[in-house]
């Protein structure tokens, strides 16, 4: 049985950033802290390495990771602003024509989206990229092949703010085909209480933070609805 493959690359201003392998080296470099290991896990040199993201950061205009030394574990090397904000568009934009493709174009995309609520305030995070670039969202994201859609909400939850949680109840499914610009998004809305972990921005936001339900911000897509009518619902109980 054919497959049919796609080879992805993110540009700016016709100058080329990163396609599938770039993209894979920053992400090791992300997760592991150090060029040396991301390098080795790929299967190249550190020198190779290092001139990719030398090249990289000169297409860019601006250095793409950083390396602090001294400390007690030793230095350590991180992306900066700038290449988590190309990192995340490519996965981002991947991502979507990804899940476009594997639907055969036509078919829905599925998302699951968390309600993580505490004291009379819902988590939020402020969106790093486009559709809504710095408006409010709910955290949530992609259903994986294979994975249940609550196993979804909460790894987005943990992934995006930091905070793990659990399910207390499904909430919702919202499935109008205008709800995203990007094509027909369904999403299963969960209702979810925070149980540890520790606030802060994941890959795909700019912010993460507490927000009362009556004072919410602008929000992207139909959140700002759907925390409303949660509130609502909440109030009549």
């Amino acid at each position: 049985m054919y497959d049919l493959k796609l080879k992805l690359w993110l540009v700016d201003d016709g100058r080329f950033l990163i396609s599938d392998g770039r993209a894979t080296l920053l992400r090791k470099i992300k997760d592991l802290g150090s060029i040396s290991p991301a390098a080795k896990e790929m299967g190249m040199s550190y020198r190779h390495a290092w001139d990719v993201l030398q090249r990289l950061s000169e297409n860019a205009g601006g250095d793409i990771v950083v390396s602090e030394r001294g400390g007690r574990e030793g230095g350590a090397t991180r992306l900066t602003e700038l290449g988590e904000t190309i990192l995340s568009e490519y996965e981002n934009k991947a991502r979507s024509v990804m899940s476009q493709l594997e639907n055969h174009w036509r078919k829905p995309s599925v998302t699951a989206d968390g309600l993580v609520v505490k004291d009379g305030k819902v988590l939020l995070i402020k969106r790093k990229s486009d559709p809504f670039k710095g408006e409010y969202a709910l955290p949530g994201g992609f259903l994986e092949y294979g994975e249940t859609m609550e196993d979804c909400v909460v790894r987005e939850v943990k992934e995006e703010t930091g905070i793990v949680s659990e399910i207390v109840a499904l909430f919702g499914v919202f499935s109008d085909p205008q709800r995203d610009p990007r094509g027909h998004f369904v999403t299963a809305v969960y209702h979810l209480k925070p149980t540890g972990g520790k606030l802060r921005a994941g890959d795909d936001a700019e912010s993460a933070t507490w927000v009362e339900m009556n004072d919410l911000p602008k929000m992207a897509f139909d959140h700002g609805e759907i925390v409303r009518r949660f509130a609502e619902i909440g109030r009549m109980v």
